[in-house]
């Protein structure tokens, strides 16, 4: 029996595929397995479906704690494994609940911006993504997703190589210090690949 994740992800696949002429390069290099923190830059409300319609296994997306204020939206992105972060400040149980989804080999999907890029270019990452490389031993996915969302305009989704985190891991460095390691990582995509 198919579970509604992914029934949800072939119906939208069919629709935003063909609309945004979507175009998915590295996805060979996905872990087929184990615990991924999936890491991408952040330009539109439809980031989400789009990374949900082409990284070939399930992701937990933190979701703004507003978008769960809204009755029949809420059991929709709770059924597609979205989980509330309040933003702007230290969230202990949004941080406990991303753990635990990485200490059970499941992908988390993060835009360490926190927000929308208005212009589209990369903004400073927020050292929560680095609190969850570091702090478990999940495998780090750059991702960059480019174009502008006007349909029929090629969209490309760039999954890079899986970041080896242990170096930072060993000599203990910052969140702050491993989440610009990991935004290097997603400009030099971004930079490669327009």
């Amino acid at each position: 029996m198919v579970d509604f994740y992914s029934f949800a992800k072939g119906v939208v696949k069919r629709i935003l595929i063909p609309l945004y002429r979507i175009e998915v390069i590295g996805v060979e290099q996905f872990p087929k397995e184990g615990g991924v923190l999936l890491c991408a830059n952040h330009i539109s409300n439809l980031d989400p479906p789009i990374l949900g319609i082409t990284a070939p296994r399930p992701i937990h997306f933190m979701a703004k704690e507003e978008l769960f204020r809204i009755p029949l939206f809420k059991n929709l992105i709770t059924i597609l494994h979205a989980f509330p972060v309040k933003r702007g400040m230290s969230d202990r149980q949004a941080l406990r609940t991303g753990l635990e989804l990485l200490k059970q080999g499941r992908v988390l999907g993060i835009f360490p911006e926190g927000t929308r890029s208005k212009d589209g270019k990369l903004k400073k990452g927020l050292p929560g993504v680095g609190f969850f490389a570091l702090r478990t031993s999940a495998v780090v996915v750059p991702c960059a997703i480019i174009g502008t969302y006007r349909p029929f305009v090629r969209l490309k989704v760039v999954y890079g190589a899986p970041l080896d985190m242990a170096p930072l891991r060993e000599r203990k460095a910052s969140p702050e210090e491993a989440t610009a390691y990991i935004m290097q990582h997603i400009q030099a995509l971004l930079d490669q690949h327009r």
